[in-house]
């Protein structure tokens, strides 16, 4: 038995860390109705616990805090850190909480832009960075040569991970491994005992190559969220059909079936030349006493809202518009990483 433990996104936190974007940067045509919905997610989180905002410089930090001092943020629970980054999704930049024994520890994988398609020499350092910086007191680093990123694999917390093969098997991200390589780097540093292969389903507009937390998460360790779609005209049908047949056929390490709860998916959502953005509501965030939820502005929303919430007993539903933040292909999920409890916080 391994003293290896992946901490799942449902225990207790002490921080949630967020990357505010840069008015140059990508989301630059955007950029008010983006801080706008950066500005809701930092209001619902700093109510319940400890933000990290990550921010470029000492001018950046003002506008940013100006921003929040209009939203109802707690600003006594926001620790800014001034750093360089290429891109705001920290879930596949930020280092992943596993504990060691009784240690906890924070793992920084190779971060290579997803498979090579975006320039990241900031963003691959951003996890360093994070602990050099003190924020997280005496809680050791681990460097991994291997390439993994945070939105890719789910836990149910008990050695059970989740993933996608067509992102982790993927040559642009660890070319040399196979799928049995792939099973025992993730033993050795997360603790994986078994690893669930989904083989089908990714949303259309996606560029992280299927990342699991825009399709499938677990809510608990016997349940999962999974985006599905019913219309069999849209592009989607098919292999989330055959996604969804996969999952029901996964098993519990009992042997027990899964509980599955489909997610609609919302009507297609373009861009301004017709392609068609990755939107799911699979991409919820689970924080202390809430779960904040991507909506769209469609009729799906509300739908997704009531399947989700017998997920999360004790905890409120917090919809989030995410439309602006689609526009460059991630959602809520992706642009935030949680740290568990064990992981204190150094306020400065």
């Amino acid at each position: 038995m391994t003293s290896l433990r992946f901490i799942p996104e449902w225990e207790k936190q002490s921080a949630v860390l967020i990357a505010w974007p840069p008015h140059s940067g990508d989301f630059a045509p955007w950029l008010d109705e983006v801080e706008q919905i950066y500005a809701a997610i930092a209001a619902a989180v700093s109510r319940r616990e400890t933000l990290l905002i990550a921010c470029l410089d000492p001018t950046h930090e003002a506008h940013i805090d100006a921003m929040l001092a209009a939203t109802g943020a707690d600003r006594g629970q926001i620790v800014f850190i001034k750093m360089p980054y290429n891109d705001i999704w920290v879930r596949d930049t930020a280092p992943l909480s596993r504990m060691n024994g009784n240690r906890v520890e924070l793992l920084d994988f190779r971060f290579n832009g997803w498979g090579g398609k975006y320039e990241c020499a900031d963003d691959a350092a951003l996890a360093a960075r994070l602990v050099d910086s003190g924020i997280f007191g005496e809680t050791p680093r681990i460097s991994v040569d291997f390439v993994l990123e945070g939105g890719s694999i789910e836990t149910d917390g008990l050695g059970t991970l989740l993933t996608t093969s067509y992102c982790l098997l993927n040559p642009n991200r660890n070319p040399h491994c196979s799928c049995a390589d792939i099973e025992a780097r993730l033993a050795e540093t997360l603790g994986a005992e078994r690893v669930l292969w989904l083989d089908h389903g990714k949303a259309e507009g996606d560029d992280t190559d299927a990342h699991v937390d825009t399709l499938a998460r677990f809510c608990s360790a016997d349940t999962i969220a999974y985006t599905a779609c019913d219309d069999d005209t849209d592009p989607h049908y098919p292999p989330l059909r055959a996604m969804e047949e996969q999952l029901q056929d996964l098993r519990q390490a009992d042997g027990r079936p899964y509980t599955l709860v489909p997610l609609p998916i919302p009507s297609p959502i373009r861009d301004q030349e017709g392609a068609r953005l990755p939107a799911t509501y699979a991409n919820f965030l689970i924080v202390n006493g809430a779960v904040l939820v991507p909506v769209y502005g469609d009729p799906a929303d509300a739908t997704a809202l009531e399947r989700l919430a017998p997920c999360f007993p004790g905890r409120d539903i917090v919809p989030l518009h995410c439309t602006p933040l689609i526009r460059q292909y991630g959602s809520l999920h992706c642009m935030s990483m949680q740290f568990p409890e064990a992981v204190g916080v150094v306020h400065p």
